[in-house]
């Protein structure tokens, strides 16, 4: 988990720029358009639209933005097809890295991937070769708040979560099967549990510590991939102590 974490953390950081927003809500309305040309436009019936649908007001994408991309995506207005395309590869000291794409180009989207993990000093490998180091997780950020550890289990667990961890600096982070999302997500709000985030992500089974010499190329390559137009997310298994953190200006 410590490589969730700690990336998610320097994400939330450096995504407060106003200049990122943009950016952002392209790779939002993207998910939306996909998931409705998949299984269509009504999200009761797409879990994967109502998961795209509730992301991107969690981000405060504009409903006139949503609903735009549901139409591109039911074909009421014109729009790019995207595919969904899975890359993986490895940055420095082994670090494992899986990255979530959706585009229309393929032949674009991978060289150009493969330019950046080469600029950090990585490498993309052959579909296969790191997708089995992660599990595919919904995750959901809990404050402390006075929330009693026990009472958050509960909860989570009648919904159909696996497991709940607390995390470095206060909070918890419960964890369940992607399809027990919105059951969970709903439980909680029934409960009047705040929850600071939600998210379905891939979590690394195990995690590689890395010092301050791979740690600003590793960090430098997970934000590059993330500033890529084609990325929608991606995710890595290392683990950085809070010393090193500090050392590069990290915390």
């Amino acid at each position: 988990m410590a490589g969730h974490s700690h990336w998610a953390r320097i994400k939330r950081q450096k995504g407060a720029a106003d200049a990122k927003r943009g950016r952002m809500f392209s790779k939002l309305a993207r998910a939306i358009i996909s998931a409705a040309r998949q299984g269509g436009g009504d999200p009761g019936a797409n879990l994967k639209l109502r998961y795209a649908i509730e992301e991107a007001r969690a981000e405060n994408m504009p409903k006139d933005s949503i609903e735009r991309a549901l139409r591109r995506g039911t074909g009421q207005e014109e729009g790019s097809n995207f595919e969904e395309v899975t890359y993986e590869g490895y940055g420095r000291g082994g670090v494992a890295v899986l990255v979530e794409a959706l585009t229309d180009n393929r032949h674009r989207t991978g060289p150009e991937l493969k330019k950046i993990f080469e600029r950090h000093g990585g490498n993309l490998g052959a579909s296969g070769s790191v997708a089995w180091m992660f599990d595919r997780k919904a995750i959901f950020g809990v404050a402390t708040g006075g929330i009693a550890e026990d009472r958050l289990l509960e909860v989570g667990l009648e919904a159909g979560a696996e497991d709940l961890e607390a995390v470095e600096g206060g909070g918890f982070l419960l964890r369940a099967d992607p399809s027990a999302h919105h059951a969970v997500k709903e439980a909680l709000e029934r409960a009047e549990i705040p929850v600071e985030s939600s998210e379905i992500s891939y979590l690394p089974k195990t995690t590689v510590t890395i010092d301050a010499s791979i740690a600003r190329s590793v960090l430098n390559l997970m934000h590059e991939l993330e500033e890529s137009e084609d990325v929608q997310k991606a995710h890595a298994n290392f683990e950085i102590p809070a010393s090193v953190l500090e050392e590069i200006g990290e915390t």
